[in-house]
């Protein structure tokens, strides 16, 4: 990405070591594909501190695969700061062969929203939350929507898509480690997951601008840059394509693909907000810090990241 000035938000400190005025107020700040378990990543977490005692973060999935490394990333990140809002990625809904919690499927999700629960970490079954803070007001909806394989090339069924990416050697651990019981496939969970979440979203005062958080991209768009286009399939719905319009979204907060940066779709800021593996940031390294500022908007920032190159990778 093109260079620019490094956010301060790990360190609380302005470029030259002194607390700012903008540093000491409360900012909603968002991050997603912490991957704690591996060794570089939970080193990063552990650094991660808030610029204000009264920042909040959203957390958008993909903490870590293992139940106990997910509860080590989020009771960190809860000493931290005022509120962590949190919502699930594919990596958390893994059953890993390793992982103590053999739990699957909603049993395994469920599972999670409890352990978040005893944090003090909103979820997505939780009600939503109102940040009044600066660029407030703003309703912070965490949404679990999953995918459908509905980001496939047009005309080809969903068999034909997975038959195209493992000819191609990309296939997602998801079809592996990923148990949607008790429904009889990913895009049954999928379909349940839109319909209820569209039922509270709709039910939102229409007069409070509305911060939608996923881990999946609410539309398509995204997914164009990715090296692997066959790996699209796995990255969301086309259920959810309107969502930033129809529930008149301020921004929309997502992780998954690894490819950090501000796009605009119908007027609408859309944030993918991931960290990623060591191999990605380590190369490209955090142009706009650890920690994305959704709230108050950073007009300056935003339209840098429009305008830097583009990079891609793979969740």
């Amino acid at each position: 990405m093109a260079a620019m000035k490094h956010d301060c938000f790990a360190r609380g400190r302005g470029d030259h070591g002194l607390m700012t005025i903008a540093d000491s107020l409360p900012r909603l700040l968002a991050v997603s594909d912490l991957h704690v378990g591996m060794r570089d990543n939970r080193r990063l977490v552990e650094a991660l501190r808030p610029s204000s005692e009264g920042d909040w973060l959203i957390v958008a999935g993909d903490v870590a695969e293992l139940a106990d490394d997910v509860a080590w990333g989020l009771r960190r990140l809860t000493e931290r700061f005022a509120r962590v809002i949190w919502t699930p990625g594919n990596h958390e809904l893994w059953t890993h062969p390793e992982d103590r919690v053999q739990l699957r499927g909603v049993a395994r999700y469920e599972y999670l929203v409890d352990l978040c629960r005893s944090l003090r970490v909103s979820t997505p079954e939780d009600p939503y939350l109102r940040w009044d803070g600066r660029g407030g007001p703003a309703v912070i909806a965490p949404v679990f929507s999953l995918y459908d394989y509905s980001f496939r090339p047009s005309g080809m069924t969903r068999q034909e898509s997975l038959v195209w990416a493992r000819a191609a050697g990309i296939v997602c651990t998801d079809e592996f480690l990923l148990d949607p019981a008790p429904y009889p496939g990913v895009e049954e969970w999928c379909a349940a997951r839109v319909e209820v979440t569209e039922r509270r979203l709709a039910a939102l005062d229409a007069d409070v601008p509305l911060i939608l958080a996923g881990h999946w991209p609410l539309v398509r768009e995204p997914t164009e840059v990715l090296w692997h286009p066959e790996f699209a399939q796995w990255c969301g719905t086309t259920r959810t394509a309107d969502w930033h319009s129809r529930f008149r979204a301020a921004a929309v907060v997502y992780g998954h693909l690894h490819i950090p940066r501000t796009t605009w779709q119908d007027g609408v800021r859309f944030e993918e907000v991931s960290i990623g593996y060591p191999r990605e940031w380590q190369a490209r390294g955090h142009p706009r810090g650890h920690l994305r500022q959704i709230l108050p908007f950073s007009h300056e920032h935003g339209m840098a990241a429009v305008h830097a190159p583009e990079t891609s990778g793979i969740a």
